[in-house]
């Protein structure tokens, strides 16, 4: 597979492509594959004027998590949106906030509904930020 670049700079060691799909340098594809095997594929990728491996990382775990009490704002999909493969999900979410209790020990993960955030768990953000990746950020959930 081949990335074309459409923001020019610096290669970032996290960015994301097209429908929120991470794109990840080597070393943080081997920390997340260390630290979370069974919830995370990697999928190498040739990024345009790149001569370093990438891949495009895949969260194999979709939990459905999303505290609606507790998070900020949320928009479903509704009928009248005339999108019928999305009518429950989530349209657009602000200040969202999970419900551990149905995470159980994932550490690597999509929230059903609104697959656009990638969470992962403490230990996994601490790594990424003891070897000072570029490109990530971190709110907690």
């Amino acid at each position: 597979m081949k990335l074309p670049v459409t923001v020019t700079g610096r290669a970032l060691d996290f960015s994301l492509a097209a429908f929120a799909a991470p794109v990840v340098h080597a070393r943080v594809a081997s920390v997340l594959s260390e630290l979370a095997p069974e919830e995370v594929q990697t999928l190498p990728v040739e990024i345009e004027g790149q001569l370093e491996q990438f891949f495009i990382l895949v969260a194999t775990k979709l939990i459905h998590c999303i505290d609606e009490k507790a998070t900020e704002e949320f928009q479903k999909w509704t009928p009248e949106d005339r999108r019928p493969e999305k009518v429950g999900k989530y349209r657009d979410v602000w200040g969202m906030r999970i419900d551990a209790s149905q995470v159980d020990d994932a550490k690597v993960f999509r929230a059903w509904g609104w697959p656009i955030a990638l969470i992962v768990r403490e230990e996994i953000r601490d790594a990424l930020e003891r070897m000072g990746a570029t490109g990530t950020k971190f709110e907690e959930v």
